[in-house]
């Protein structure tokens, strides 16, 4: 399969790349069959010199049925030779957990409809009073062993004298 491609030159930490055709099985900054264009990342956006594209051989490239890859595909959506792409999705991890956390709960919220939140709020209201009832439970339960502890060391301290 043909894919139209960025291929890496450049120094290090300087990159420049070539706009090729290649084969998919074809390494990276290996064999091509031609170059297109180039695409220079560290100039800034509003400069002429940071793409330069052969027009006439991008679209026969494309009418023969290459591929573009998706940094190509956005180039070339950029200077009008194919539909701009689709926006991708940036990753969540950036954002801080717990940002993200809210944001989902939000999102399943508004997806409930209208009529079923009325029931889960009735729901959670009847099982609140039946969670607290096992915890002051507990709290009575954790009451008691302090209130027999006078009494145990009182027997003790009878034990103790005979």
């Amino acid at each position: 399969m043909l894919k139209l491609r960025l291929s890496r030159g450049g120094t290090k930490k300087r990159p420049v790349y070539k706009i090729v055709v290649a084969e998919s099985k074809f390494a990276r900054d290996g064999r091509f069959i031609e170059k297109l264009g180039f695409f220079n990342p560290l100039l800034p956006k509003e400069k002429k010199e940071r793409i330069g594209l052969e027009s006439e051989r991008i679209k026969y490239w494309l009418s023969q049925g290459a591929q573009p890859t998706t940094r190509v595909a956005r180039i070339l959506g950029e200077h009008n030779f194919i539909p701009m792409p689709a926006a991708g999705n940036n990753p969540s991890k950036a954002i801080p957990k717990k940002e993200r956390n809210k944001e989902a709960e939000a999102k399943k919220e508004e997806a409930k409809p209208a009529a079923e939140t009325p029931k889960n709020e009735a729901k959670e209201e009847e099982a609140k009073p039946a969670a607290e009832t096992p915890k002051t439970e507990a709290k009575k339960e954790e009451a008691k062993p302090a209130a027999e502890t006078p009494k145990a060391e009182a027997k003790k301290e009878e034990d103790k004298k005979e």
